[in-house]
Formats: C-alpha cells, sequence, structure tokens
C-alpha cells in the first residue's frame, strides 16, 4: 500500500483547464496539482489528454467529493471501480477524501453534509475508509469538515475523532485551515485550540481556500466555505499557527468558483511559498 501523500513540502493549487496553457508556461511557485476525481473518470478526451500531459510535470493529488465516507452505507461500488481505475494509471501522489456524507437511499446530495462525533460514527467511517484503502490499494487522506452547526448527540471533539479514525485506518489527514477558521467562527469555538490538538503527526497535506461572510438570522457571523476568492488574512494567520506546530507541508490553494486569470492564482501560490519558507526558518533557527 502506498504511503498517505508523497508530495512535495511546497504550494500546489486546485487546477483548472482554463489554466492549462499558462500553467505550462510559467508555474510560478506552483509544483504540484490537484484534480477532483469525479471530473476525470472518463476514458479519454482532451481533459484525460491534458492531465497525462501535465502528470509527466506535476505530482498529482486525487481529492475525491463524492464516496460520502460519512454515510450510512458502504461507499458505492461502481464509484469507487472508476475511482480505483484512475489511480490505477495517474498513479497519484496522494488521494483525499471528505469527513462527510451526501448520499441517502440510492441518491446523491450536492453537499457534504456532517455527521455527528460518537464512536458508533467512528466505527462506521473506520470501515468505509478501510473498504477504500484496500480497494485502491493505497492509504487516503480524510479532510476535516467546514461546520455550520454541531449535534447535539457528539460525544467527541472533532480532533479527538479524526484522531481515532485515523488510529483505527492508518489513514492519513488533510488539515483545511480554512474550514478551521471556518467552523470556529460559525460554531464559536477557538481556531488556535483546534491547531494545537490537532495530530499533525498525521497531516499528508495542507489546504487553504477563500470564503464568504454572511449573518444567521440571529445577526451572528456565518461563514461559508465557498472556494471563489482569495485566502482572507486571518487565515493566512491561522496557518502559521498551524505552520509552527507541523513544520512545512505540501500546501493548497483551491479556488474553485469565480475562478480567476493565472496570475492571480499564481500569485496566491506565491504567498503560500513565502509562508512555508517562514516556517522553515522558523523551525531551524
Amino acid at each position: 500500500m502506498t504511503t498517505a501523500s508523497e508530495l512535495p513540502a511546497a504550494p500546489g493549487v486546485g487546477y483548472k483547464p482554463q489554466h492549462y496553457s499558462a500553467l505550462l508556461a510559467d508555474p510560478g511557485a506552483v509544483q504540484w496539482l490537484e484534480i477532483h476525481a469525479e471530473n476525470y473518470m472518463g476514458d479519454g478526451g482532451r481533459p484525460i489528454a491534458q492531465l497525462r500531459h501535465l502528470a509527466e510535470r506535476f505530482p498529482i493529488s486525487v481529492h475525491g467529493v463524492g464516496l460520502s465516507i460519512g454515510g450510512e452505507t458502504r461507499p458505492d461500488p461502481d464509484h469507487l471501480a472508476r475511482l480505483k481505475h484512475l489511480c490505477d494509471w495517474l498513479n497519484p501522489a496522494s488521494f483525499s477524501e471528505h469527513l462527510a456524507w451526501s448520499t441517502h437511499d440510492g441518491a446523491f446530495l450536492n453537499d457534504l453534509l456532517p455527521l455527528p462525533y460518537t464512536e458508533r460514527t467512528v466505527a462506521r467511517v473506520a470501515d468505509h475508509i478501510d473498504e477504500v484503502q484496500e480497494v485502491l490499494g493505497r492509504r487516503m487522506l480524510l479532510e476535516n469538515p467546514s461546520s455550520y452547526l454541531a449535534f447535539a448527540d457528539s460525544t467527541m471533539r472533532e480532533t479527538d475523532f479524526l484522531r481515532a479514525v485515523a488510529d483505527r485506518t492508518g489513514c492519513g489527514l488533510l488539515l483545511d485551515v480554512n474550514n478551521v477558521f471556518v467552523s470556529a467562527t460559525n460554531l464559536g469555538l477557538d481556531a488556535r485550540r483546534y491547531v494545537e490538538e490537532f495530530p499533525m503527526d498525521r497531516v499528508g497535506e495542507l489546504h487553504l481556500g477563500g470564503h464568504d461572510e454572511d449573518h444567521d438570522d440571529h445577526g451572528a457571523p456565518l461563514l461559508i466555505d465557498s472556494h471563489g476568492r482569495a485566502v482572507a488574512d486571518p487565515v493566512w494567520a491561522l496557518l502559521d499557527e498551524v505552520l509552527g506546530h507541523g513544520g512545512p507541508a505540501p500546501l493548497l490553494i483551491e479556488w474553485d468558483t469565480d475562478v480567476p486569470d493565472w496570475p492571480v492564482l499564481a500569485a496566491e501560490a506565491g504567498r503560500a511559498r513565502h509562508a512555508l519558507a517562514r516556517a522553515a526558518e522558523r523551525a531551524a533557527a
């Protein structure tokens, strides 16, 4: 079974086809790319041809959004078979999925929905991850969610839940720093404490993305994990906290909606490179 992540401790970006030519001409700080698995499960055409070409130059991280790891039923066998086909020919440096569910009674919901943090849920999620890792023949990374509510019947903190799942399955973790900031704001939690409690020894990737600001029905701040704008300054500051605890790691810039021109995304990757360099300097001091 391959390791959880073989990406460089350097900036990466979520690949968008409109950036193909500019990315190849001048990648700037970008040293690896992420793709969403469900966009590349076909057998041919321009997307696959472009991906094959990119994979000759960049390590690729495959990020799934459709396995419904937290669902009541096991991962869909057909979906998992298509995912295996993709990973077999691409041989990505990393594969990850969300701690969430998106299926019910055979229907697919276009959302990544939360789940209660209990021992029973740990066992179910661990069973699903075990199946995924066995079928793919590789360790996966499990991503912390962005949360907008908490379950009253949860008996564990999210960090303890993720540690328990990782301990049972041997999977790695993907720490999305923007998700930490979004969840902490929405649920009234301490983002810095979350980072202090996170099992950094399991982290194979870090993610950064933009969020939208709103208010709930009571006028309290409500953040939406939109991936549709530049990373907010408080999230960059929280990243420094993360890097202070865990050191440099593969760091992805996600920008999936209202996608900007390449120079804007490349500038975000450049900022990520500086953050990683500062962390390396602190570690060496």
